[in-house]
């Protein structure tokens, strides 16, 4: 008689099943900023901070880490002024005096200039990089490109998993880079990207990193206090952000 897939026959061996040492990497967006000042003007991606609202998210996201005691054994941020923020008010809430790494590998999706482009592209060049399974030839508000993307978030993985030091690491990143990195968890042998992960600002995704490349598991994603329902959210981050963009055009 042959023996059933879950019954091995007599000269098997002992099934034998190491479970794999795994490690964890939260992985959050920034808090709320303001893009446009009261007279509708741009203010500088680079330079803009966090806005009241954006404080108190990233404290709320800080507390629900202090609440399940979780402590950090790196902390890494794109080095933008709204991700170190993000992160200082992260760790003073989980009261953890940790030094905060830079890596401007992990800088947003970098947007070009639509001034000469026609208005009936505009809305694309705003929303189409993050709908849907986006096409690596994409480019963000005439910018860079989702390939161009990838091929500077994703490798940095590496480098971080290779370093056998921590445990459990905190990276206070973007919403487009967010997407990368997850997408690139859902499927680690291959190039995806994802637009439409939702990540709403100060966010905390859960990742766990097996010793493999492919040992990936996604634990939790867009988990945002205060509102944990997500009750008051409808539109995506970058539909708010055109929204504005649209009532900035309209006060000129």
């Amino acid at each position: 008689m042959r023996a059933s897939p879950d019954q091995p026959g007599p000269d098997a061996g002992p099934l034998v099943f190491t479970p794999p040492q795994r490690r964890r990497i939260y992985l959050m967006r920034h808090g709320d900023v303001t893009y446009f000042d009261d007279s509708g003007k741009p203010i500088d991606a680079d330079t803009v901070t966090l806005n009241d609202l954006g404080r108190s998210q990233a404290s709320a996201a800080g507390r629900a880490f202090a609440a399940e005691n979780i402590r950090f054994d790196r902390v890494i941020v794109s080095g933008l002024p709204r991700t170190r923020e993000t992160a200082e008010h992260v760790l003073a809430e989980t009261g953890q005096q940790i030094g905060i790494e830079t890596w401007t590998c992990w800088q947003e999706i970098r947007a070009g200039s639509i001034s000469d482009m026609p208005p009936g592209e505009i809305a694309q060049a705003f929303l189409g990089a993050f709908d849907g399974l986006v096409p690596e030839s994409t480019r963000f508000m005439n910018g860079e490109s989702v390939r161009e993307l990838l091929d500077r978030v994703v490798p940095p993985l590496a480098e971080l998993r290779a370093d056998t030091s921590w445990d459990t690491v905190l990276l206070v990143l973007h919403g487009g880079v967010n997407r990368a990195i997850l997408s690139h968890a859902m499927h680690p042998l291959g190039r995806l990207f994802l637009g439409q992960l939702a990540q709403t600002p100060a966010c905390i995704n859960a990742l766990d990193v097996g010793d493999k490349p492919e040992d990936w598991v996604v634990r939790l994603m867009n988990f945002a206090p205060p509102q944990l329902l997500h009750r008051d959210n409808r539109l995506t981050v970058m539909e708010k952000i055109f929204a504005s963009f649209v009532r900035t055009r309209a006060r000129r």
